[in-house]
């Protein structure tokens, strides 16, 4: 195990955590991303069309603030973990209201049968708890480790974050309680999974040591984040 983290040194932990905080930042961009990849999301889950649902996942910014609320429970800091729940709180109510508007447009493509069969697997639950644990080591892994970030679009796929949050919207719109509990649930199992593995992750990695980092990298992006805008210079 030692020769597998031997390749980090302290600067790439140190880039590594200041580039994790940049994308799980809650700015517009961040949520701009979240509104696009729900969308789609939606269209997938009313369609049944599996790439379309997949493309949805690889522009989901979603698992930053998961990865970023790990860290910040392995670092001890309060301030990163409120942060990034509120993120990850917030980005599921875009969704869940997006996804529910679309639906409420769209209910003659909505195939309640085949929600309630995907998301009222009770004993699929632990398989989907496993699917996100290994999705987060890869993903906590692969976002220190160099030269492998080509992975993280991987990891995005396999925890599988944006299509339950879509699926919940489908669910409020067509006012089936068993879709929207199912998905809610296999939701918050897929953020437990990662978080768990995650902070296994980055306590064997040691990241701890960054705390001082992870302090100084929120504080620049939200300072940056509310600064007000420059007024434009007299012609």
């Amino acid at each position: 195990m030692k020769g597998l983290f031997a390749e980090f040194d302290e600067r790439s932990k140190s880039e590594a955590v200041k580039k994790l905080i940049a994308e799980s930042t809650p700015d517009k961009d961040f949520f701009f991303m979240v509104i696009l990849s729900v969308l789609m999301a939606t269209f997938g889950l009313l369609l049944q069309n599996v790439p379309v649902i997949i493309g949805s996942m690889l522009i989901a910014p979603i698992l930053s603030p998961t990865l970023s609320l790990a860290l910040g429970v392995v670092i001890a800091d309060g301030n990163l973990i409120s942060r990034s729940f509120f993120t990850i709180v917030k980005s599921l109510a875009f969704a869940v209201f997006l996804s529910t508007v679309i639906a409420l447009f769209f209910l003659p493509f909505v195939d309640t049968e085949a929600f309630s069969r995907t998301y009222q697997q009770w004993d699929a639950f632990f398989v989907y708890f496993s699917v996100a644990a290994i999705a987060g080591l890869a993903a906590s892994f692969s976002s220190v480790a160099p030269h492998i970030n080509a992975i993280l679009p991987g990891s995005a796929i396999a925890v599988t974050l944006i299509p339950p949050m879509a699926a919940m919207g489908v669910g409020m719109a067509t006012f089936d309680w068993d879709i929207i509990s199912g998905s809610f649930l296999v939701f918050v199992i897929n953020v437990l999974g990662i978080v768990f593995a995650a902070m296994v992750m980055f306590s064997l990695m040691n990241l701890y040591s960054k705390k001082h980092v992870v302090k100084r990298a929120v504080k620049k992006e939200d300072d940056m984040n509310h600064a007000p805008a420059e007024a434009p210079e007299a012609g």
